[in-house]
């Protein structure tokens, strides 16, 4: 077998002026900083390699010249493909500037492209960063004039628009793990992240080009256990040994097991979020998380979620994720975000990424830079400022349901919190609700047509996206909209009444939102919505278990509708559901008989397509038991009929 352990120096020869480069990482795990370090070194020393060609899915350093920010001297990169560019702003202001010919595309369009690569695809076929700033129609996701070649195309499939993201050989990549053995298999036991290491390497390995990992320590040659290799020797051309300064497991933190997923942390170790902004912010959000849903976290302000879900007692409850390929568990934030604790699982970010742009996701949060009239959201670009879209479009276009977070005004923003009350003492300085945003990194016609329910949390007051505009829904205890926020904002919105928002969400005490989520009165659960003149059943992880609890649910309908005279519209939220087997025919005929004499057209809802089979077997007996995936697919449903 060849010799495959190499100096840094001897790997970054390897390199060649022209060559398209991809690396590992995301945010500041999994960066092959030892790599990416003697590459510029060369660089410096020699003048080569020149005008290399960068591809990255997910951002990589720490803001302070880490990660791939060592490649921004003059000449040593020509073009970068990139999805989020916040943590490398030297490199990021050279192609602003257009010193770089640079490219903005989704994070996960680029995961995807390094499958399609490593298949001999000619390119990504995808529905993401349609009528965004990645849209051939809005910019193609170029980032200054230099950009010139054509790299994304809209096309029309069987009357359906979208995007075509074009592929190119890669002749390098540079990944990371974490044992490599002497013929060059290499395992990840100590990282955080598995991210894309395999399909970059296939990627290359299949474009005639090299494959070089950085690790951190190295064992004789077949001594790894087969099914712990992540990139096999077979696709690794040269391994270097980092140090552990240039070999962390994240950039903030050295080494935690925990990120590994090998080992699980107490649970009784959560210290509560003060209460602050960022807090109030968090817990209003929370309010929002879909018992026994999918969850993904976005960076920043939404990450406070995943505390206030720790601190409610709400974690085995739901399932956070983050993008990189975490699942359950509590993601981590600063520059730890990506990684997790005690987790379920930790994937291929690109299998993530078919999780999400399938719909998986039962809801998102996500960050909110900017926000315009029509609903529609930047966080990318600001002026010369550039930040990337990251997996943000990927997420918030495909996401049943949505909710964006952020301060109200930004800029010395400073208020005070207490008594079940908000008060500002001092207002920012920039307006963040604006009549236009600069880019469009969210499309909120486009939200709007694809019917999905989207909400706006700020510390002061909530947002609803509505078909026509953005409707103020809730306003904080304290909190005058004549004063503290009508005037601040570039557009008017619609308003009726809107409600307060929970005072619990400012007092410095917990909230009691599992028992609320949890533990919902039955008497709750049935309402009828006299403005829509329909009724709503919310059978959200109850039990059925005897006959007793089928006439409760009988009895609570009969209360709310039996009086009125006439039939109503019904939808059923029968999302973790459970009925017992003994008493589904009962079920079944106390449902037929309330169609019989009180419901008109009726829809009902699962995320789970076992539930949907096993209660479309139950409801047989029932005039409708068509049952649809989400709430919004069921109105839709009762609008359409």
């Amino acid at each position: 077998m060849p010799k495959k352990v190499v100096s840094p120096r001897d790997a970054a020869a390897l390199i060649h002026s022209g060559d398209t480069v991809t690396t590992s990482g995301f945010v500041g795990a999994g960066v092959p900083d030892g790599l990416l370090k003697a590459v510029a070194d060369r660089f410096e020393a020699t003048g080569e390699p020149r005008d290399l060609t960068l591809i990255f899915a997910a951002g990589q350093g720490d803001g302070k010249g880490r990660g791939l920010d060592r490649l921004c001297a003059p000449g040593l990169v020509a073009r970068v493909i990139g999805g989020h560019w916040g943590l490398i702003p030297a490199l990021g202001a050279r192609a602003v500037r257009g010193e770089i010919a640079g490219w903005n595309f989704p994070q996960g369009v680029i995961s995807h492209l390094y499958r399609d690569i490593a298949a001999g695809k000619p390119g990504t076929l995808t529905h993401v960063g349609l009528e965004t700033f990645v849209d051939p129609r809005l910019g193609g996701g170029r980032i200054s004039d230099a950009a010139t070649d054509e790299l994304v195309q809209l096309t029309t499939i069987d009357g359906t628009e979208r995007l075509f993201y074009r592929a190119m050989p890669i002749h390098v990549a540079l990944l990371r793990g974490s044992t490599a053995d002497e013929r060059g298999n290499v395992t990840m036991e100590r990282e955080a992240l598995i991210l894309d290491n395999l399909a970059q390497a296939m990627a290359a390995r299949n474009s005639g080009g090299v494959v070089i990992v950085q690790v951190d320590q190295i064992v004789a040659g077949g001594s790894l256990c087969a099914r712990d290799v992540v990139i096999p020797g077979a696709l690794v051309d040269a391994v270097v040994v980092a140090p552990p300064e240039l070999h962390p497991q994240t950039y903030a933190t050295q080494y935690n097991r925990y990120f590994t997923g090998r080992f699980r942390a107490p649970q009784d170790g959560t210290t509560p979020l003060p209460l602050d902004i960022r807090k109030v912010i968090a817990r209003r959000c929370a309010f929002e998380l879909p018992i026994g849903g999918v969850v993904n976290l976005g960076i920043g302000m939404p990450e406070g979620v995943a505390s206030i879900a720790a601190e409610e007692g709400l974690l085995d409850h739901v399932t956070l994720t983050a993008e990189p390929g975490v699942i359950g568990g509590q993601p981590a934030s600063g520059l730890d975000f990506g990684a997790a604790i005690n987790t379920e699982a930790i994937i291929a970010q690109n299998q993530q990424f078919d999780f999400y742009d399938g719909g998986g996701l039962d809801m998102a949060c996500l960050g909110m830079a900017e926000a315009d009239r029509h609903g529609n959201v930047n966080v990318s670009r600001f002026g010369t400022r550039l930040a990337g879209a990251g997996g943000f479009i990927n997420i918030s276009q495909n996401a049943r349901r949505l909710v964006f977070a952020g301060t109200f005004t930004a800029g010395g923003l400073d208020i005070a919190i207490g008594d079940g009350r908000l008060k500002i003492r001092t207002e920012g300085r920039a307006q963040k609700f604006i009549q236009t945003v600069q880019q469009i990194t969210f499309s909120g016609s486009r939200a709007r047509k694809l019917q999905r329910p989207v909400m706006f949390v700020t510390e002061r007051c909530v947002f609803e996206l509505h078909h026509d505009g953005l409707r103020l829904t809730e306003i904080a205890p304290g909190i005058d909209p004549d004063r503290d926020v009508l005037p601040l904002m570039g557009f008017a919105p619609l308003m009726d009444r809107p409600a307060r928002m929970d005072p619990r969400i400012f007092r410095d005490q917990p909230m009691g939102l599992r028992d609320q989520m949890l533990d919902i009165p039955l008497g709750r659960r049935v309402h009828f919505d006299a403005g829509r003149d329909m009724l709503f059943i919310n059978l959200s992880r109850m039990t059925i278990r005897d006959a007793d609890d089928v006439a409760s649910v009988r009895r609570a309908v009969e209360a709310e509708i039996g009086g009125l005279g006439r039939r109503v519209d019904v939808v059923v939220n029968y999302d973790l559901t459970r009925i017992d087997d003994r008493v589904s025919h009962d079920w079944s005929e106390m449902v037929g008989d309330l169609e019989t004499r009180l419901y008109g057209r009726v829809t009902r809802y699962s995320s789970s397509a076992f539930l949907r089979r096993r209660l479309g077997e139950t409801l047989q007996a029932c005039r409708r038991p068509t049952i649809y995936d989400s709430e919004a697919a069921a109105r839709a449903a009762l609008r359409d009929n």
